[in-house]
């Protein structure tokens, strides 16, 4: 089914662009607009980056801004999400003045060419009534500061407070194979109720759904992976239980492990009672995006058999690391 963000189509498969920015070791200017290039080229038009994702002088919105430049007929094909309200140490400002100053930051380093299709605080701040955080979010929208006004990482309660006040564009969250919370915790529900699309970050479980990471030791120094518990050593070995039962269908089909992982939420989404569900992986090469990109069916016995592998393989640790953890919105009402 098409789906339509303010009046453009999207493809099914988005794109992440966190990995290109936020990263121990920097990727040329010229990988990197190669890449977004690619992502265009294979309909994932639909693209996810952050204020904070990477230093002011090479984060997402710098980096599209000398994409622009280089490639000024590619402004009006991106449709672009940016998470924000983030101080430097990483606690959420969602306060009207927080809000108008995370998207005015972003505007300058976006520059003039670029346009910011939707906004979101990248977390709820516990400090600040969320109808008094879409309150301003939606001035800055009526301002022609910003598209429309999104939500990321939040409850199904939230989400329905939010959607009072104003539309809300989407609901960025992580579902996987690695994270099926959202399908159990009344996100997914609260979304298809309300009408509003999920965009699902980390659908290839930060990287370890493809098959790539085979220990703790692939994983290079200063990656953020490396404090998170799923990928511990303690834990890795029975984590990759998961990853391999995936890789044994891949085979039969004749396909990659992460192909696998992102139609699995494509199909999720197609099932009654979803939400519209556009998976967002992030890449570093222009390969990895086509293969992201591929569209593959999964029957009834796929999909039976996936369902196994998540039930009998379930990770072992928390998503995040304490702090994040305790970041997590998950108010009741």
């Amino acid at each position: 089914m098409v789906h339509t963000i303010q009046g453009k189509q999207v493809g099914n498969i988005g794109f992440g662009l966190m990995g290109l920015t936020w990263r121990p070791n920097e990727l040329s200017e010229e990988q990197s607009f190669a890449t977004i290039k690619a992502a265009l080229e294979a309909g994932c038009n639909y693209m996810n980056g952050g204020e904070f994702y990477g230093p002011p002088e090479n984060n997402s919105l710098t980096l599209l801004s000398k994409y622009y430049e280089k490639y000024p007929e590619d402004q009006d094909k991106i449709i672009l999400n940016i998470k924000g309200c983030v101080n430097p140490d990483f606690t959420p400002d969602d306060s009207p003045e927080g809000v108008k100053k995370s998207v005015g930051n972003c505007l300058r380093m976006i520059g003039g060419s670029g346009r910011i299709t939707q906004f979101e605080p990248a977390r709820k701040d516990p400090k600040v009534d969320i109808e008094v955080t879409v309150a301003a979010l939606e001035e800055q929208v009526k301002q022609g500061n910003i598209g429309g006004v999104s939500l990321s990482e939040v409850s199904a309660a939230t989400i329905r407070r939010a959607a009072k006040v104003a539309k809300i564009q989407s609901v960025e969250i992580e579902l996987s194979l690695w994270n099926t919370e959202p399908l159990e915790n009344g996100v997914a529900e609260a979304c298809a109720e309300l009408g509003i699309p999920i965009l699902a970050y980390s659908p290839l479980g930060r990287g370890i759904l493809t098959g790539h990471v085979k220990s703790f030791d692939d994983i290079p120094e200063g990656d953020f992976r490396k404090i998170l518990p799923r990928f511990q050593p303690d834990v890795f070995e029975t984590n990759l239980r998961l990853v391999k039962e995936v890789q044994e269908l891949a085979a039969k089909k004749g396909c990659t492990p992460g192909q696998i992982a992102i139609n699995w939420v494509l199909a999720v989404s197609r099932r009654p009672g979803m939400p519209k569900i556009i998976p967002i992986p992030g890449a570093s090469a222009p390969e990895r995006v086509r293969e992201n990109a591929v569209e593959i069916e999964l029957t009834e016995d796929d999909m039976a058999e996936i369902e196994r592998i998540v039930q009998e393989f379930k990770p072992v640790g928390n998503r995040y690391h304490d702090h994040g953890m305790h970041a997590l919105d998950t108010s009741t009402e």
